[in-house]
C-alpha cells in the first residue's frame, strides 16, 4: 500500500469546478467593492474635518454600525435559517444604498447618526447572509479558495476605489465628498440586479435532510457545541486588533500623529489592497492542507510588526518617511489578511451543520461587530488624549494573544479535517 501526497488545486481547476451561482457571485465583486473602498480610508477625514464633528464623537458615530448590526445579527442569523439568504442579501443592499445617501447630505450628529445606523443594519445581516449563500451554492472542498479569490477580487474593487478616492476628495470641497458617498451607494446596484434577475432561483437556505427532525436549538446551545466559543472569541480578538483598527484608529493615528496627507492615507490603503492582489492567490496556494490554526498564528506576528511599523510613524511625524511606515504597515497588515480570510469563514462553515448554517456565521459576525463596537470609541480615546504609545502597545499584545488563542485554545477542539489538514489517499 502507497501513500500519495494529494497535488495542491490550481485557480484554473477551481474556476471549472465552481458551480454557475458561485461564478455569477463572483462576477459583482470588484464593483461593489469599488465604492467601498472610495469611502473606506476617508470615514474619519469626512466626520472630522469636513462636517466638523469632534473626534471624540466621531469614534462613538463609528461604532454606531457595529453595535446596531450586533443587535439584529442575532434574528438575523435566525431569519436567513428560515427563509433563506437571497432575500435578506437584497434587503440589506437597499439599506447600504440609503445609508450612503443620507451620509453624503449629513451636516449633524443626528443625520449622521442616522446614515450610519441603516448601514450598520445592512452590514449586521449582510455578513452570515452572504456565507450563507456562499456555502449553498459552493461545495465544502472549494469554500477555502473560493473565500481567498473573492477576497481577492473585493480588495482590487477597495483598491481602485482608495486610489480614485485619495485623488478626488479635497477636505476643502464637501461635494467631493459627497460624490464618493453617492458613488458607493450606486456601486451596490449591479449586485441586486444580480440577485433579482439570474439569481432569483437561489433561496440560499441550508440543505436539510427531511427524514430527520428539525432540531431547535438556541444561540447558548450553540456555542456549548465543541469549538465554537474558543472560534468566537478568537473571532473577537483578531477582529478588535485588525480590522477594526485597519478602519479606524490607523487612520485617525496617522492624520493626528503621523501626520500624514488625505493622499498618502489613500496611499496606504491601495499599499494594502495591491498586496493582496498580488499574493493571495499564491499564499492561498501555500496554505492548501495546511493548520488552519497555525496560519491564523502567523497572521498575529504579522499584525503585531505592522502595528509597531504605525507607531514608527509618529517618531518621524509629518515627512515622507511617516507616510512610508503607514503604507509599510498596511501593505504587512495586508499579508496577514491573505492569512485569515481564507481560514476563518471556512473553519465556520466547515464546523457548521447545514440547518444552522446561518445561526454559526450570525455568531461570527456578532463577535466580529461586537469588537468593532468598542474598537472605534477606545481608539479615539487613546489617539484623541495622546496616548498612542499605549494604544500601539495594546494592539501588539492582541496580536500574540491572537495566536496563543489559535494554536493553545482553540486547535485542541479541532479534527484535523476541520482544520484544514489534507488527509492523504490511500
Amino acid at each position: 500500500m502507497s501513500t500519495v501526497t494529494p497535488t495542491r488545486p490550481g485557480i484554473t481547476s477551481f474556476w471549472h469546478d465552481l458551480p454557475r451561482e458561485g461564478k455569477l457571485l463572483l462576477s459583482v465583486v470588484v464593483f461593489e467593492f469599488l465604492g467601498t473602498g472610495l469611502v473606506l480610508p476617508f470615514h474619519v477625514v469626512y466626520l472630522h474635518e469636513v462636517r466638523g464633528f469632534a473626534l471624540s464623537d466621531v469614534g462613538l458615530l463609528l461604532a454606531l454600525p457595529p453595535l446596531v448590526g450586533f443587535l439584529v445579527v442575532g434574528p438575523g442569523g435566525a431569519i436567513i435559517d428560515r427563509i433563506g439568504a437571497r432575500q435578506i442579501l437584497v434587503w440589506t443592499l437597499f439599506l447600504l444604498v440609503a445609508g450612503d445617501v443620507v451620509l453624503a447630505y449629513a451636516s449633524t450628529l443626528w443625520a449622521a447618526g442616522f446614515g450610519l445606523t441603516l448601514s450598520g443594519m445592512a452590514f449586521g445581516v449582510s455578513w452570515p447572509a452572504s456565507q450563507s449563500l456562499i456555502a449553498s451554492v459552493v461545495p465544502a472542498e472549494l469554500r477555502q479558495r473560493y473565500f481567498g479569490v473573492n477576497f481577492t477580487l473585493l480588495n482590487l474593487g477597495i483598491g481602485i476605489g482608495g486610489i480614485v478616492g485619495g485623488l478626488v476628495v479635497d477636505v476643502g470641497r464637501t461635494s467631493t465628498f459627497q460624490s464618493i458617498y453617492l458613488a458607493d451607494a450606486a456601486s451596490y446596484l449591479p449586485a441586486i440586479f444580480l440577485l433579482m434577475v439570474p439569481l432569483r432561483h437561489v433561496a440560499g437556505r441550508p440543505v436539510v435532510d427531511e427524514e430527520q427532525p428539525v432540531e431547535k436549538i438556541s444561540y447558548l446551545n450553540v456555542l456549548r457545541r465543541p469549538a465554537v466559543a474558543s472560534l468566537m472569541v478568537l473571532g473577537f480578538v483578531s477582529s478588535f486588533v485588525g480590522y477594526s483598527q485597519l478602519n479606524t484608529g490607523m487612520p485617525a493615528f496617522a492624520r493626528a500623529v503621523g501626520e500624514i496627507s488625505t493622499r498618502g492615507l489613500g496611499i496606504a490603503f491601495a499599499c494594502n489592497t495591491l498586496v493582496i492582489v498580488l499574493l493571495q492567490l499564491f499564499v492561498l496556494q501555500r496554505i492548501e492542507g495546511m493548520r488552519r490554526t497555525r496560519v491564523i498564528a502567523a497572521m498575529g506576528v504579522l499584525w503585531a510588526l505592522s502595528w509597531l511599523l504605525l507607531g514608527g510613524s509618529g517618531l518621524v511625524a509629518g515627512t515622507v518617511g511617516a507616510t512610508m511606515l503607514v503604507a509599510a504597515c498596511a501593505s504587512v497588515f495586508a499579508l496577514g489578511e491573505t492569512l485569515l480570510q481564507p481560514t476563518i469563514p471556512a473553519l465556520v462553515n466547515d464546523l457548521a451543520p447545514d440547518h444552522l448554517r446561518g445561526r454559526y456565521n450570525a455568531l461570527s459576525a456578532g463577535a466580529f461587530q461586537l469588537a468593532a463596537i468598542i474598537a472605534p470609541p477606545t481608539s479615539g480615546f487613546l489617539v484623541g488624549h495622546h496616548l498612542g504609545d499605549v494604544y500601539i502597545g495594546s494592539l501588539v499584545a492582541g496580536c500574540l494573544l491572537v495566536g496563543f488563542l489559535a494554536v493553545a485554545r482553540l486547535e485542541p477542539q479541532l479534527t484535523a479535517e476541520v482544520n484544514g489538514v489534507r488527509v492523504p489517499t490511500e
